[in-house]
Parts: C-alpha cells; structure tokens; sequence
C-alpha cells in the first residue's frame, strides 16, 4: 500500500477561520503547500491581505476572505462563495477563537497554585461572557452548519474543531467562559460526528496546549510565561504554529477516513507535572 497517497489534499476546496495568524494560519500553509486550494477567513482583513499575499507569492493557492464568525449571515455567505470558487468544500478548520487574556494559563504555571479572587464570579460581565461564548462555541456551530450544507451532497468532508487543552481543566473564574466555550465545542465535535459519520464526513478535534500565537493579546510570548510552562511538559519546551502542520495535514487528509469525534490533544505531555 502506498501510504503516502493517503495524505494527498491536491485540489481539496479548503477555509479556515481564524485563518490570519497563528494555529489557523498554519492549518492554511500546510495544505495549500500540499495543493490545497484555501480560503482564511478572519475579520482582521490588514493581516489577512498581508498572509494571502505572502502565499500567493509563494505560489500556492489561497485567497482571504474577511468574515466575523459571529456574524453567521457574513460566514455562511464567505463560506459559500469559497464553495463556489472551488466547486466543492472538502475541508473546513474551525478554528476562530480568543481566550481571556492575561490570567489565563500564567495564574498557575510552575510552582504556583490556581488564584482564587474573591468576588471573581460577581464582577464577570456579560459582555465578556457573550463575547467568549459567541466566538468560541457558536461560531464553531456556524462554521461547521455552513461546511456541512457544501459537504453532504458530495459525501465527503472533513470539519476540525480547534478546541483546547482548557476543554479537560478548570479554572478560577477568570477562565470560566473561555473553558466552558471549549468544553463546550468539544461536546459539539462529538454530536457532529455521531450525525455526519454516515455521510462520510468526519469531525474530530485538535486541543493544543500551551502554544506561542497572538491570541489573549499575545501573552504566550512572555519568556518568563515560556520558561515557567516549559517546566511542566517533558519535552521541555512550548509549542510552535508549526508543530501542528502534520496533524492538521493527517486529519484533513483520506488518511483519516477511520478517525470520527476524536480530541487530540498536543501538549508535549503539559499537565502531568501540574498539582491537582
């Protein structure tokens, strides 16, 4: 058998949202560098511009489109213009998410134990929450309603939910929203597999850890953040955009037709040294 034609995304219809910068921008390098043709959907259209150029000029495939995930009118209708371009949405990363900034992570890394802020719970807002949960949790449902609509005709797709190492950990409140969306995204994968199995469209789940992006306002790049979580996972080190390119390659491709409603986890083994 030859298995490296199990890995050929070659003319695969792609988006991906959140696609402008970190995870979701190496989610779109990988398989556009392997023949994919891919659509970053992100509502930060500077940034955008600046990675679709930068990839177009590297030869590949790829195009932007700006869309907020919870502007479901404006994703479904990105979402159905890449379908059209490419007559036919093999794959769809939905990948869109922020998380609460600092705090989150930093409040027990290394040594340090969880900090419980008196009257944390009281002074969470329902901005903050809405805002979490809306983007976290209901754009994935968006996301993964659009693709699907492209995908079931076709009997093929693939829908890859970013969820979080945070979906498997609590936190004082200053985490709440962001773990609860993530939890809840992660039940949502399931659902989706369960219903789209039969259809031969997959849903599976890739739960990073503590990786370097801009996310929360881009804290994860704080040394001292790095070198206290370094600590804690046996490798030694954080993670890097890069680091997931081949898994997000493997769940995108046929070589993945057996795997349905599966969280992977990438974290370096991050958490077997933290105190319960």
């Amino acid at each position: 058998m030859d298995v490296s034609s199990r890995f050929d995304v070659a003319g695969f219809g792609v988006i991906v949202t959140g696609g402008a910068g970190g995870l979701g921008l190496a989610y779109g390098e990988v398989l556009a560098s392997h023949g994919a043709r891919v659509t970053l959907i992100d509502l930060d259209a500077g940034a955008l511009a600046e990675q679709a150029s930068r990839l177009q000029g590297e030869g590949l495939d790829v195009r932007g489109a700006v869309a907020d995930v919870t502007d479901h009118a404006a994703l479904d209708a990105a979402i159905d213009e890449a379908a059209a371009e490419y007559g036919r949405l093999d794959v769809a990363f939905a990948n869109a998410g922020i998380d609460p900034g600092v705090g989150f992570v930093g409040a027990w890394a290394g040594d340090q134990r969880p900090r419980v802020e008196h009257g944390a719970l009281e002074r969470y807002e329902d901005e903050r929450w809405n805002r979490v949960i809306d983007i976290n949790l209901s754009g994935i449902f968006a996301t993964a309603r659009a693709a699907a609509r492209h995908m079931r005709p076709r009997r093929f797709g693939r829908i890859i939910v970013t969820t979080s190492l945070a979906a498997n950990k609590v936190e004082p409140a200053i985490g709440s929203a962001y773990m609860a969306a993530k939890a809840g995204a992660k039940h949502l994968m399931h659902c989706l597999a369960l219903e789209l199995a039969a259809e031969g469209i997959t849903a599976n789940a890739i739960a990073p850890g503590f990786f370097v992006t801009n996310i929360g306002g881009g804290h994860a790049h704080n040394p001292d953040v790095q070198a206290a979580i370094s600590k804690d996972i046996p490798m030694h080190r954080v993670g890097r955009p890069d680091d997931i390119k081949a898994l997000a390659l493997f769940l995108a491709s046929p070589a993945s037709d057996y795997i349905t409603g599966q969280e992977i986890v990438i974290d370096g083994g991050w958490g077997l040294g933290v105190a319960d």
